[in-house]
């Protein structure tokens, strides 16, 4: 009796609910899999909320938005053809109280506001609009200023009414970020407080409603083919909130693949824990041998027993990342723009199954091809003669399989170039630490022995027969540099965001200062925190249109990192050149020049857009579009967050257009809160926001997001750890021999003990030096060029890890060792 009933026969004998000898495999893909559905499913939730709610979160079918003023007559009328239009506003400003004053977003809506859904207030109301002379507060300035409906509130030379806290604004994703709570109030009502005037920085936002036939494509296709020099920056629906967009798809990219990486370690750990397991059934399988079965049977028999273990490893893996998605998105609410509950994607989850069987095939085929054709008398020789090697066919089916998932991981990567990347990356580091194992083992044979017993019976288990060397330092090398990489990407970002940039930063930035009282204000900075340094530049808002030959309304997708071409910028002049700015290139023009336009570039978009010296560059301001020549490129130091500029113009470029200045003033931060008083009365136009803020939202965002990637990481160092504990595994039963005819020959269970402790020791001091470039390395990247933070990790914190680490890994490989010092010499020497 052959083929695959008497294999399943054979195999559901042997099976049971316990997974005896599969447990590592059915570890290793649960932790590769769940970790890849989690990460796919959440990311994928995420992107069908945003689809599902386009309209909503962005106000409307199609939005046109633009700074510093409102649409044109002619502008209108082609908004209001396509179909019904709502108009907001939205400003920094102050908001001032008998008690007080804080900055905030205000938002003017209205009458036809909001063209989708409704602002639900905390009282349970739903509306639509702000009453005449009233407001809707957020939550957040309620409690800070210690409002209740019915309060009053000033507003520039208005003074309102609270009528209400807002509980849900249905565009508020839409909004993207702003440098204070919302208010909520009517265009009519922001009128009055003389807010808005000539160089006052605002910016005009027109949703439009579109009719259910209408494109919101075609009719923002065809306002910018009328308006192409008005700055018209513009959202469709089907990209409601692009910055939510891509933070998503840019950390599920990067998450997926750390994922992938811990399901290609747990593939190593696969491949110990079948060779494990096979190695405990040689005496079967020499037993069905000798009754008659082939290779193609034992093959079929162990591809189903490993079959339904993989099964259920890849079941269980899925399960439980459904079950993580929802503790995911809670654990990073404030990083998530929408709320997620348990929700199952098909195509993130089957993708995760399927990367779940290639590795499974990659992995075991190789140890069930060696068993299957490892001749009788080789098996019944048990550990004195290890396996045959893989036959060709075998090698060919892994190869195959793990080439499929590499396939696959590059394909379906909107980055094709990083996947590609960060799997040669993870290749090369796996090579580096398998070549490591292969020149231990040999220069452990080389070495003279060592006098002592136990040193030399440690040195010895290095390179003896059936030795896991490889597989160990591997395993301990994997999880050693993953310990170091997130110690190093962890204290690295921490030391900029605490120390460094808090230490360089200015205390205040103060926004709409107008020209010619820049001396007054001045003045009150200076009566109330003596010796404050006062910095002031002009500020616009502005579109690059052109560069070069290229007009950025023909591209179809924007070069990578050229993200100053979406949308629009701050824009300045100067005569000098910026403090915290380096010429790379060109060269600055000179004081009181008064020549033809001329623009410095950041030489990082100057790269990305292949920009030379000399180059024109357009950029539309209050719908009117201006050139300049290209006359030098900066390196710009933007963790000084003081005013940084992407592009910066000679002073006769703009200077002619309305606009204010922007302030920043270093002063000590226990008098930043009398200069905001001191500067409410005379500037009621101007807003203070405390720097101190906008770094501590900035660490809870950077938190959460370092907390996604170390949950992330943590799969694999735990994959790690099972590919150490298939390993220890593996080579079960050489060292059970060993330990045996050593007891026999008067060893005690201490002795065998501290031998295996020097072995892992051994290993370990071998593979930190090699975890410690790789993890630093990898850490250097991930903090200079993904977060583009100074490279500043902690030595003390990366050696502490390194070395608990280093602990941790030891103790796990000795602890290894116990179950085999409980095997009676007697029985092992029968089953041997």
């Amino acid at each position: 009796m052959s083929g695959w009933r008497f294999a399943w026969g054979v195999a559901r004998r042997e099976l049971d609910w316990r997974f005896r000898g599969l447990r590592i495999l059915v570890a290793c893909l649960f932790l590769g899999v769940a970790a890849l559905a989690a990460i796919g499913g959440l990311a994928a939730a995420v992107g069908d909320e945003l689809a599902a709610r386009g309209a909503t979160i962005l106000g409307g079918d199609v939005e046109f938005s633009v700074s510093q003023r409102r649409a044109s007559a002619d502008e209108r009328a082609l908004f209001a053809a396509a179909g019904h239009v709502s108009e907001t506003i939205r400003m920094q400003a102050n908001a001032v109280t008998p008690s007080g004053g804080a900055p905030i977003q205000l938002k003017a809506v209205d009458d036809a506001y909001p063209l989708y859904g409704q602002v639900r207030l905390a009282d349970g109301r739903r509306a639509t609009r702000p009453p005449a002379d009233a407001a809707w507060i957020a939550p957040a300035l309620a409690s800070r200023l210690g409002l209740r409906r019915g309060a009053t509130i000033g507003f520039g030379s208005a003074t309102v009414r609270v009528d209400g806290v807002i509980a849900d604004e249905p565009d508020r994703l839409g909004e993207g970020f702003t440098l204070g709570p919302v208010v909520l109030v009517s265009i009519a009502t922001l009128e009055r407080t003389n807010l808005v005037q000539p160089g006052s920085l605002y910016d005009t936002r027109y949703r439009v409603r579109l009719p259910a036939s209408t494109s919101p494509d075609a009719i923002a296709a065809r306002v910018m083919r009328a308006f192409p020099a008005g700055g018209w920056e513009t959202k469709t629906r089907d990209r409601a909130s692009p910055g939510a967009s891509r933070f998503i798809d840019r950390m599920g990219e990067f998450l997926t693949l750390v994922g992938l990486a811990a399901l290609a370690i747990a593939g190593i750990g696969v491949g110990g824990g079948v060779s494990s397991f096979l190695s405990a059934r040689r005496g079967g399988i020499a037993t069905l041998k000798t009754l008659g079965a082939t290779g193609g049977d034992i093959a079929r028999i162990y591809v189903a027993e490993i079959g339904v273990a993989t099964v259920i490893g890849v079941a269980a893996g899925l399960a439980a990342g459904a079950a993580a998605i929802p503790l995911l998105a809670e654990a990073l609410g404030r990083v998530l723009p929408v709320e997620v509950g348990l929700a199952i994607a098909p195509w993130p989850f089957a993708r995760a199954a399927l990367y779940g069987a290639l590795i499974a095939v990659a992995f075991a085929a190789p140890p069930i091809a060696a068993a299957s054709a490892t001749p009788t008398a080789g098996l019944l020789r048990g550990a004195l003669a290890p396996l045959r090697a893989a036959p060709w066919r075998a090698r060919l089916v892994a190869l195959a399989a793990g080439g499929a998932a590499v396939a696959l991981a590059i394909g379906t990567s909107a980055q094709p170039a990083l996947a590609a990347g960060f799997l040669g990356a993870l290749a090369a580091t796996l090579l580096l630490l398998a070549a490591l194992g292969r020149a231990v083992r040999v220069a452990a044979r080389r070495l003279p022995a060592p006098r002592r017993p136990l040193p030399r019976l440690a040195l010895a288990a290095l390179h003896r027969p059936g030795a896991r060397t490889e597989a160990l330092v591997v395993a301990l090398g994997l999880g050693l540099t993953l310990f170091v990489l997130l110690t190093a990407i962890r204290t690295s970002i921490d030391a900029a965001i605490a120390t460094t940039v808090p230490a360089r930063a200015p205390a205040l930035f103060v926004l709409d200062v107008p020209r010619d009282r820049a001396a007054e204000f001045r003045r009150i900075v200076a009566r109330v925190a003596p010796g404050a340094a006062v910095t002031t530049v002009p500020l616009l808002r502005g579109t690059i249109t052109a560069y070069g030959r290229t007009r950025v309304a023909d591209l179809k997708q924007l070069p990578e990192g050229a993200w100053a071409l979406r949308g629009e910028r701050g824009l300045t002049y100067a005569d000098t050149l910026p403090a915290g700015s380096t010429i790379t290139a060109g060269r600055w023009w000179p004081r009181r020049y008064a020549g033809p336009p001329l623009v410095s570039v950041d030489e990082r978009l100057a790269k990305a857009l292949d920009l030379t010296i000399g180059d024109p560059l357009t950029i539309s301001v209050l719908g009117v579009e201006r050139s300049a020549r290209i006359a030098s490129f900066r390196r710009i130091q933007w963790d000084t967050l003081g005013f940084n500029f992407v592009l910066v113009f000679s002073p006769g470029t703009l200077a002619d257009v309305p606009h204010n200045l922007a302030a920043t003033i270093d002063a000590p931060s226990g008098r930043t809160s009398a200069i905001n008083a001191a500067l409410l009365a005379p500037f009621p136009s101007s807003t203070a926001i405390e720097v101190r803020g906008v770094l501590s939202l900035v660490r809870d965002l950077i938190g959460q997001v370092a907390l996604a990637i170390a949950a992330a990481a943590g799969v694999a160092v735990a994959a790690g750890i099972a590919v150490l504990v298939g390993a220890i595994a593996a080579a079960r039963e050489a060292r059970t021999y060993d330990a045996v005819v050593l007891r026999m020959l008067g060893a005690t269970r201490a002795q065998l003990i501290a031998a295996q402790l020097i072995e892992y020791a051994l290993l370990g001091a071998v593979v930190a030096g090699v975890a410690l470039l790789i993890g630093l390395s990898g850490a250097w990247y991930v903090v200079t060029r993904m977060f583009d933070f100074p490279w500043a990790p902690d030595p003390l914190a990366v050696a502490v890890t390194l070395v608990a680490g280093l602990g941790a890994t030891v103790l796990i490989g000795v602890a290894g060792a116990w179950p085999i010092m409980r095997v009676r010499p007697a029985r092992a020497l029968r089953t041997i």
